[in-house]
């Protein structure tokens, strides 16, 4: 999906709704942000460092960026792939380098969070998906990053779930934390948005 005059500077601390109609490169455009692909004219830059195939080759610098940035997928079953919901929320933290003690702490606080301490022996493929979403907001809760993209996070969840979901985004947000989220839930951006970005079938921003 290519992307035409994307000219787009988001501060620290904001709450960024990016909204528009299907096939628009919503989804692209965030996994440019993540690092995932990369732009084949232009850059992209974040705190001063330019987001490169090639600068994410050096191990150390790709483990701080991803540590920064964490994506959330519309489908949690792409990113959910260990044995249990334990191994899954410690993975990241084994990841970043933390000690034993540090990872079991993290995975505890992150299981605690979201109320899913019941569910962490449990294989992930065995879950509702409302337990998988929470479970993969865990996960990269668990690294402590500074930005949260988020793909369509309201999607398939049930009323009790999508509240849950708001407040802990509202609780990130309000931690000093910057969120970009993809939606068509105009309540949700309502609530969580204080910048609002449009895309249109040109795979162009209309901010």
């Amino acid at each position: 999906m290519a992307l035409r005059y994307i000219n787009l500077n988001i501060q620290k601390g904001e709450s960024v709704i990016i909204q528009g109609p299907n096939g628009c490169g919503k989804s692209t455009l965030i996994k440019i942000l993540n690092g995932i692909i990369f732009p084949m004219e232009g850059s992209y830059t974040y705190e001063d460092h330019e987001i490169t195939e090639k600068a994410l080759k050096d191990s150390r610098f790709a483990k701080w960026f991803h540590q920064q940035m964490g994506y959330v997928f519309q489908n949690a079953d792409t990113q959910l792939f260990c044995g249990s919901v334990e191994e899954e929320i410690a993975f990241g933290p084994i990841q970043m380098g933390l000690s034993e003690e540090k990872v079991k702490q993290r995975t505890e606080d992150c299981l605690r969070l979201f109320g899913i301490e019941k569910l962490r022996e449990r294989p992930p493929y065995h879950l509702s998906g409302g337990e998988k979403r929470k479970v993969s907001l865990a996960c990269i809760l668990s690294m402590n990053p500074e930005v949260l993209i988020l793909d369509e996070p309201l999607a398939g969840l049930d009323e009790s779930t999508q509240k849950m979901l708001i407040d802990f985004l509202k609780k990130f947000h309000a931690a000093g934390k910057t969120l970009i989220i993809i939606t068509h839930n105009n309540q949700l951006a309502k609530e969580l948005g204080t910048r609002f970005i449009q895309m249109n079938e040109n795979h162009e921003l209309t901010i």
